[in-house]
């Protein structure tokens, strides 16, 4: 056995839980291969291969929500907001939510979600000794559950403006667990001023290259539903989108240095008007 195994095999024994099925791919790990991380499985590199065959700019597609994420979460510490609630939030990488707003305000709090169990054992190890931060193993698509879960309650102060993230989690949801009604029960429970930050994977721009992304992952445990625009816009139903509306991910306020904004993902950011809608 060589070095560079023996070193994975040591690295795992530190963030893989025990009964972990490594012959199953999932999105978080699929996700984590094409930002270019380290905590994925063979099984999960032979998917993202497949996706980078049919998708060529997978990386880059990858990489620019990603991006959005950043620029949302700073955009939102600029508005006031400091408790965030990640919905979704897969295998922690460079520019975490916490680790962008406590940058911006220290005193922020974040609460991670995610159902995939890699993602909350790197979450925890990443988060140890952070009392402002901390992670939660569940369905974000059971809003009733995740919003009465102790830690989430214990963290975050519902009757204060939040900033809730959904970032690139409903091209995992069918149709049939109604994407519109799960966002509009977190809406529900968000107090005036609080902001939601969204994006989608979309075929819009290529839809034979997409076609293969969804066939890629069809075997693995989160298949893909993409939508478009029109659908994806009415996911904000209830809010106010702040400009400059929703739009491929590079493009929303990007800042200088943008050059050929790669297209496959839409994203933007709303606030819960005080009128409760």
């Amino acid at each position: 056995m060589d070095h560079e195994i023996i070193g994975r095999v040591i690295d795992e024994s530190a963030w893989v839980p025990d009964g972990v099925n490594q012959g199953l791919p999932s999105a978080a790990r699929v996700y984590d291969f094409l930002l270019g991380g380290a905590h994925n499985f063979a099984s999960d590199r032979m998917v993202g291969e497949k996706v980078l065959a049919v998708q060529p700019n997978g990386r880059q597609i990858a990489a620019s929500n990603r991006a959005f994420m950043g620029r949302a979460v700073r955009y939102m510490i600029g508005e006031g907001i400091t408790q965030f609630l990640d919905l979704g939030s897969g295998i922690p990488t460079v520019g975490n939510v916490h680790e962008v707003a406590q940058k911006a305000n220290p005193g922020s709090r974040v609460v991670y979600v995610d159902y995939d169990e890699i993602a909350v054992s790197h979450s925890q190890l990443m988060l140890a000794g952070n009392d402002n931060a901390t992670v939660v193993r569940g369905d974000f698509c059971e809003p009733g559950e995740v919003l009465e879960t102790p830690e989430v309650r214990r963290l975050l102060d519902f009757s204060q403006p939040i900033g809730l993230l959904m970032v690139a989690v409903f091209h995992f949801v069918a149709d049939e667990r109604d994407p519109a009604a799960i966002v509009a029960r977190y809406r529900d429970a968000l107090a005036p001023g609080s902001l939601f930050a969204l994006s989608h994977l979309t075929a819009d721009h290529a839809p034979e290259q997409m076609a293969g992304v969804v066939e890629a992952m069809k075997n693995s445990r989160d298949p893909m539903y993409f939508r478009s625009y029109d659908q994806i816009a009415a996911l904000f139903e209830g809010f106010d989108v702040v400009e400059p509306g929703v739009v491929s991910a590079p493009l929303w306020r990007p800042g200088a240095g943008i050059q050929e904004p790669v297209e496959g993902v839409y994203a933007g950011v709303a606030r819960k008007g005080s009128a409760g809608r």
